[in-house]
């Protein structure tokens, strides 16, 4: 089958817009010629040197790497999207369901050593610290002057704005923070730098301890079971 015909008209049109370094897809846009017809009138008369290439190139990976980044934020929304309506349906207001995120997360980030005579988390993630307190508070009945903090911090943090930060987002009053322990660092190598410094949530409860990781004990032991087909 013959291909379509293009009038000498459009044909030089095309060869304005080109000596006008307008790209073929800007072309395309004005004419709906096929790329290989545009190689055919184009290329003898307008070669691309190497210079021209290397920048047609860059052009074309800063093209795809938006395009990616936006089908990823796309898909981004969507998961964040899903996972909140699957965090409103949890039964939170049920006391045994909040004392199982508690185990999983104490299991995870809690100390678990015999000798240890209450429980001790400890973490640099501001969110993991925040909602451990406050899964350990609405889970059991706790006296708040037992809590103790103790800060772990480098030598670029600044001690009062780390106590600020703590005390504020885990409402436990400053004076219920321990000494400080500034841990040895280089001040020459790179390495990758914590917010606000290693916290350390101590609570002396052997009972609420032992209950919390008997509790993930229990889950581990029942829950492949239940997973199984």
């Amino acid at each position: 089958m013959a291909g379509v015909r293009h009038d000498s008209s459009v044909k030089s049109k095309v060869m304005r817009l080109r000596r006008a370094g307008k790209t073929y897809a800007e072309i395309q846009k004005r004419f709906p010629i096929p790329k290989s017809t545009l190689s055919v009138w184009l290329n003898k008369k307008f070669p691309r040197t190497r210079t021209v290439q290397l920048e047609h190139l860059k052009r074309a990976r800063i093209l795809a790497a938006a395009s990616i980044t936006k089908a990823r934020l796309a898909r981004e929304a969507i998961i964040d999207s899903k996972s909140a309506l699957t965090a409103i349906d949890l039964p939170l207001h049920n006391i045994a369901l909040r004392k199982a995120l508690l185990a999983m997360l104490y299991w995870a980030e809690g100390s678990k050593h015999k000798g240890v005579g209450g429980l001790i988390f400890v973490n640099t993630d501001p969110k993991l610290a925040e909602l451990y307190i406050s899964l350990l508070r609405s889970s059991f009945t706790v006296e708040e002057t037992r809590f103790r903090i103790r800060l772990h911090l480098h030598y670029y943090h600044k001690s009062k704005e780390a106590i600020d930060f703590w005390s504020k987002l885990l409402d436990v009053p400053k004076a219920q923070f321990g000494k400080i322990y500034w841990k040895e660092r280089s001040k020459t190598k790179k390495f990758r730098q914590n917010f606000m410094g290693i916290c350390f949530i101590y609570y002396p409860s052997g009972d609420i301890r032992k209950e919390i990781l008997s509790l993930g004990q229990a889950i581990h032991a029942i829950l492949p079971n239940q997973l199984l087909p």
